[in-house]
């Protein structure tokens, strides 16, 4: 079976309700690929308006931006994978790299969120990535493994079908740098290796998304890559132009 190709937008903490409704109407207008699997992981305020607005449309699926590691309890101001399955979302992110610095998420956290989102029934976008200071060392390929080892290789082979993986450079996110796409592919084809130790063929069915400054300028390149199946977008998600001209890059 042939991997999804995935254009998934991180809007992180932007846009009113509003503006967010406004950018996925002009999405759903747009003349996309209609063989792309297309992503909106956006705040937590506008999930319910988005999932509306896309209840009849194919191939555009919402993703929140984080879970709870909990099913419920005490814990003020985060969101359960229970509640996000009560609404119908279909996909949760886990490991962004800016959770992993701001909130200290660490691998083991990471593992309990996964779990806990595949046991509520929602499909996973795990992120790991490396820093600069990891890659002048050169131990990029082996820091990456390790975030895999311990928040994902646990799973069994069916329930890694409800993963998708995002390698996100994390020096070449909001910097302007981008990974040249040789060594983007160096990246995924590693992860795809590690994948394929624990799950044989099923790692050929996994996409991997690369995320470090998608554009449409250099999303064609990106995308050509064997072991590249889509982006994980930022800043340029926010702009309906642009995230379109991503999506009709494959």
């Amino acid at each position: 079976m042939p991997r999804k190709k995935i254009a998934a937008g991180n809007w992180k903490m932007n846009l009113s309700p509003n503006e967010g409704v406004k950018l996925t109407m002009n999405l759903i207008q747009g003349n996309r690929d209609p063989k792309t699997h297309v992503i909106l992981a956006v705040p937590a305020t506008h999930l319910s308006q988005i999932q509306d607005k896309l209840k009849y449309v194919s191939k555009i699926e919402v993703a929140a931006q984080n879970c709870h590691q909990k099913e419920s309890g005490a814990f003020t101001g985060e969101i359960s994978a229970p509640m996000l399955n009560s609404m119908g979302v279909k996909y949760v992110l886990v490991g962004h790299s800016e959770r992993r610095e701001y909130f200290g998420e660490s691998n083991a956290l990471l593992k309990e969120k996964i779990d806990i989102a595949l046991k509520n029934k929602l499909k996973v976008i795990f992120c790991c990535g490396e820093s600069l200071d990891i890659r002048k060392k050169k131990a990029h390929v082996k820091h990456v493994q390790k975030q895999l080892k311990e928040s994902l290789l646990h799973l069994t082979a069916a329930q890694m079908k409800d993963v998708v993986i995002a390698y996100e450079p994390i020096w070449a996110i909001g910097t302007g740098e981008t990974a040249s796409p040789q060594q983007a592919q160096e990246m995924h084809l590693a992860i795809r290796k590690s994948l394929k130790k624990k799950y044989k063929s099923t790692a050929d069915n996994v996409s991997i998304l690369y995320g470090g400054s998608v554009k449409p300028a250099n999303a064609k390149e990106l995308f050509a890559m064997p072991d590249i199946d889509g982006g994980l977008v930022g800043g340029a998600s926010l702009d309906a132009k642009g995230f379109g001209e991503i999506i009709n890059s494959f």
